[in-house]
């Protein structure tokens, strides 16, 4: 392998290779309770969103390739939630285990301490013992637990929401 990846920000140009790597998650995995891939157009109009909310989404890029990305988003549109963020990270599913997602959140939450953001949330399909352990690792602690709320692939699922109130140290 070569050098670590580069974390930078995310652009439109980006919208293809952000739509491959969470469509696996989306065909493949109850990670994500979509259901439908995305297209390229889908993933740009979500960046965009992204952008106009003045919120950091990166990716990892490495030998030219985008191996991962990290975004944070509105938690609810209730004015009252506007200094609290969702966040999610994606690692291509052949890059899995590189440190990509470690690599990712670091960056996320420097972006984030920077900013007006005073929570980060993360739900988390259960089990999942790769992602409870990344979000805890950056000092997340879980807050609920809601079982079999999302259905997928015939099975029901649980979800879990880890919080973090910003800024804080967090570990990498």
């Amino acid at each position: 392998m070569d050098g670590a990846p580069t974390i930078r920000a995310a652009t439109a140009a980006d919208a293809a290779a952000l739509a491959r790597i969470y469509n696996y998650y989306i065909t493949d995995t109850v990670v994500t309770f979509e259901e439908s891939p995305v297209s390229t157009e889908d993933m740009a109009a979500r960046l965009a969103e992204t952008a106009t909310l003045n919120l950091p989404w990166l990716v990892a890029q490495k030998s030219a390739a985008v191996q991962g990305y990290a975004y944070a988003s509105r938690w609810k549109g209730r004015c009252a939630y506007r200094h609290s963020v969702e966040v999610t990270v994606y690692v291509d599913h052949e890059a899995v285990g590189q440190g990509l997602g470690t690599q990712l959140y670091t960056g996320l939450f420097a972006e984030l301490g920077r900013g007006p953001c005073h929570v980060a949330i993360g739900g988390i399909t259960l089990p999942n013992e790769a992602s409870v352990a990344l979000h805890e690792k950056f000092g997340m602690h879980k807050v609920a637990h809601f079982s079999e709320v999302g259905h997928k692939f015939g099975r029901w699922l649980d979800v879990g929401y880890w919080q973090l109130v910003l800024p804080a140290t967090v570990a990498a």
